[in-house]
């Protein structure tokens, strides 16, 4: 097994005062040869966005984007006719194909916004765009995984064009998960949205990231109470 570690403080990022974002790879103004991406996984930002602030409408093409709110709520519209609102529990993707221009808006006048916006190369180029969000039981993801978003009917996730998929958990403090590859020879990128976990003797706390590959399976130990991300991803 590989283990690519991303500590959270050596993440890049800015302060825009209405955004304060977090790169876990070369993004905007933040440049690192040696994080460029992690297979065809190309961006994975932890953004907050001022209360009544946004991104205005902007391009995207060839890329499968995914939105995972943490907390508050974010006003998605596009060119396409798809619109809405995401939160908590609230998984969005959309696929840019084509081209596709949208825009995103702290949907709160009051209170900031805080998410993870994920980007992942596509399988097919130049598809119809499209847009789909859902809303998740949290509680389905207690010491298990919940597959939020596959390619793969069986797995009752929002539809994405990629070999990949996104698992999320809340794993209670003591508890032992495995995770296991749908797709053999991808990775996995692993985000510790809160608490702390171990993995194979190696220990992780909030916001710290590892990509594992050259392994189908791994298993997480909490630390503590914890919340995870799993990317799966093909590695070429």
């Amino acid at each position: 097994m590989k283990m690519t570690i991303q500590r959270a403080s050596e993440r890049g990022g800015a302060n825009h005062g209405w955004l304060n974002a977090k790169h876990y790879f070369s993004f905007a103004s933040y440049h690192n040869p040696e994080k460029v991406q992690f297979g065809l996984l190309r961006v994975l930002n932890d953004d907050a966005i001022a209360a009544g602030a946004g991104f205005p409408p902007h391009t995207h093409d060839n890329m499968e984007i995914v939105t995972i709110p943490l907390s508050g709520a974010l006003q998605h519209k596009d060119n396409t006719g798809g619109e809405g609102v995401i939160k908590a529990g609230d998984v969005q993707i959309m696929s840019a194909g084509t081209g596709v221009q949208h825009s995103e808006f702290n949907a709160s006048k009051t209170e900031d916004a805080t998410l993870f916006q994920v980007w992942i190369f596509p399988k097919k180029r130049n598809i119809k765009p499209r847009y789909d969000q859902r809303t998740f039981d949290v509680n389905e993801r207690a010491n298990q995984w919940q597959i939020v978003v596959s390619p793969n009917e069986t797995d009752n996730a929002l539809w994405i064009n990629q070999d990949a998929r996104f698992a999320l958990t809340k794993l209670a403090a003591g508890k032992e998960l495995t995770y296991q590859n749908a797709f053999k020879g991808n990775g996995v990128y692993l985000v510790v949205v809160t608490g702390s976990v171990e993995i194979d003797g190696k220990k992780f706390n909030k916001r710290d990231a590892v990509g594992i590959s050259e392994a189908d399976q791994f298993t997480v130990t909490a630390a503590e109470d914890a919340e995870l991300m799993a990317i799966e991803i093909p590695m070429n």
